[in-house]
């Protein structure tokens, strides 16, 4: 086995060359002795109040575009009447991310969080990826310290991992050029957890980077959480191919995908859960990621607009039951968790 303790880039691609199984056995190591059987789910419910963007990533198949000619803004009633009927349903977490409209005002998100937490108290808000707080920093002229405070004092409890996609710069001036900078992004979850809040981290994968920008990027991931320790979980999300301007035809294999997931759990030690989140891999792969180092699988989610525009099959997400059967013929124990990770219920 090549040493771990060498973080140099050039050693731990070779994990990459390590046979499947092997790679699994090892993750699944670490895996087991964090979490043993369990695989942790959500009641959740994903809000995209908007798909009209100021930015453009070439990735990207939810934003109002030539190949998505059909804008919308959610009003406030409606984003309401959303969390409203989740909540009913059980949903504890709402999990909002929006495109970086150039209509709305900079009260607009904050006035929406406070509302939501008026009417449902016990709600998670997890909002404004640090993509949406680098838009809100350029166009309001507003420090991130700002921003980030008024998330808190609007009440947003936690911050999901989005907007970071690959931390390469070269990769990223070719699919998100125009977007906030890695430095950036790391620095705005660095603030964030500074002020005692949790987020989480994510990397896309499958589209042109290599690699080697794969462990670039965890190994960032790595440094700020050995600093910080403010991440709850890492999502190695998977490049959907349809409806956008990248144009990938070598899709990663699914022997591709289980090593990258195991080889995340591998080199983040330091990193309580990794998710296999079943909106990018679907549901059968996502179950199967749990046997490579993965331990979560995300949630129920109800509707799904960002994946499910370039072709995953998310949109209507998953139910409860379905998600505990999926998890229980497996062999794993489902656990409902909440969006900190505490444990409410366990399926046996």
């Amino acid at each position: 086995m090549i040493d771990l303790a060498n973080l140099s880039v050039t050693n731990l691609v070779k994990l990459y060359d390590y046979d499947l199984f092997e790679l699994g056995s090892l993750a699944d190591d670490i895996r087991q002795e964090l979490h043993n059987k369990k695989v942790y789910f959500n009641m959740n419910r994903h809000i995209n109040p908007s798909n009209i963007c100021a930015d453009i990533c070439k990735f990207c198949a939810f934003s109002a575009h030539r190949k998505n000619p059909n804008p919308y803004e959610m009003t406030k009633d409606e984003i309401l009447s959303d969390v409203h009927s989740s909540y009913n349903r059980g949903a504890r977490e709402i999990h909002i991310v929006s495109a970086h409209n150039p209509n709305y005002t900079y009260e607009w998100y904050f006035d929406i969080f406070k509302t939501i937490k008026s009417k449902f108290r016990d709600i998670h808000i997890k909002a404004m990826t640090a993509a949406e707080v680098d838009f809100l920093h350029r166009k309001f002229n507003k420090s991130y310290e700002e921003i980030l405070g008024d998330m808190k004092d609007s009440g947003v409890d936690s911050m999901p991992g989005g907007g970071a996609e690959i931390f390469n710069k070269e990769v990223r001036n070719k699919i998100c050029k125009g977007k906030v900078n890695t430095v950036n992004w790391l620095k705005i979850h660095s603030i964030w957890h500074s002020m005692g809040f949790k987020s989480n981290a994510t990397m896309l994968f499958g589209h042109i980077e290599k690699r080697e920008h794969r462990i670039e990027h965890i190994l960032l991931i790595r440094e700020l959480q050995d600093k910080s320790g403010g991440f709850n979980a890492f999502i190695p999300l998977l490049y959907q191919r349809h409806n956008n301007f990248l144009n990938i035809t070598d899709f990663p294999s699914g022997i591709e995908i289980l090593k990258t997931i195991a080889i995340s759990r591998i080199l983040l030690p330091n990193l309580p859960n990794i998710k296999a989140y079943w909106a990018t891999l679907g549901i059968n792969l996502a179950i199967v990621a749990q046997e490579f180092g993965a331990n979560d699988i995300d949630g129920t989610i109800e509707k799904e607009n960002i994946q499910s525009a370039a072709g995953a099959n998310s949109k209507k997400g998953m139910s409860k039951d379905d998600l505990i059967s999926q998890i229980k013929d497996a062999g794993f124990i489902p656990v409902l968790r909440d969006s900190m990770y505490n444990e409410l219920e366990f399926f046996n």
